[in-house]
């Protein structure tokens, strides 16, 4: 019962974030997940929670996708994901949940002095590449696509709407590749499918809440939102960790 709960718990807030934000299912339910689950079944239940969600945000808000700004992150992450998943075998579970706890803290802090930095337009579509593949390693180890090509998008001095019609598409076409790699490799088993139905109902009524949240929030108050639970999260689990 204790484990379900964390489950779902984690299932709801992360549904909730990537609703209102297009991305961070893996960021969110990990820090909750891996205290009760190990990552070898956290990594392909991220990777399916977020493939649901970024569907039903999708199919919500509708961003113009912009096909000439994602296909170099497209590529990058295709050939990413299978060397993260190959990399699934050799994760120790106290190194990643500390590596995932101070990545969080990092990101969290980067975000927020992120406004006082210039925009970073170079590299062109090689640079856009190598961050895809980078982010596609993340995908196929730990269902964390977003947070690299969130980043890098925001460097370029991108809007939000702009932002996110490229950041969630290649997300979710990179956690689609990822999951039909991790099933390839044996991964996705029947323990996996029992905690996705646990999961299923809080990632829908998390993204559907986070969809209602975006269109009524403005763009100060959504991203101090985002950034207090991706905080939290990986506060807790580095403290946790480290105890």
């Amino acid at each position: 019962m204790t484990i379900a709960l964390f489950v779902l718990a984690g299932a709801l807030l992360a549904g909730f974030v990537n609703g209102l934000a297009g991305f961070g299912t893996g960021l969110v339910a990990l820090g909750l997940w891996l205290h009760v689950i190990d990552p070898v079944l956290a990594a392909p239940l991220v990777v399916i929670c977020s493939v649901i969600a970024q569907l039903q945000s999708l199919i919500s808000i509708r961003p113009k996708f912009d096909l000439r700004r994602l296909w170099p992150f497209l590529l990058g992450g295709i050939m990413g994901v299978p060397v993260g998943v190959m990399a699934l075998n050799h994760i120790e579970t106290d190194v990643f949940r500390a590596v995932l706890g101070i990545f969080l803290v990092g990101y969290c802090a980067f975000t927020l002095v992120s406004q006082r930095l210039p925009v970073f337009d170079r590299g062109g579509a090689p640079a856009d590449g190598g961050v895809g593949f980078a982010s596609g390693i993340l995908g196929g180890a730990a269902g964390l696509s977003g947070p690299l090509p969130t980043i890098w998008c925001g460097l370029k001095g991108w809007g939000k709407a702009e932002q996110r019609a490229v950041y969630q598409p290649f997300n979710l076409a990179i956690l689609s590749w990822a999951l039909i790699a991790q099933a390839q490799q044996g991964f996705v088993n029947a323990e996996v499918g029992r905690l996705t139905l646990i999961c299923l109902p809080g990632t829908v009524i998390g993204v559907w809440l986070g969809v209602k949240a975006y269109g009524r929030v403005g763009d100060r108050q959504f991203r101090l939102i985002v950034l207090w639970l991706l905080l939290a999260s990986g506060t807790v689990l580095t403290v946790t960790n480290i105890l």
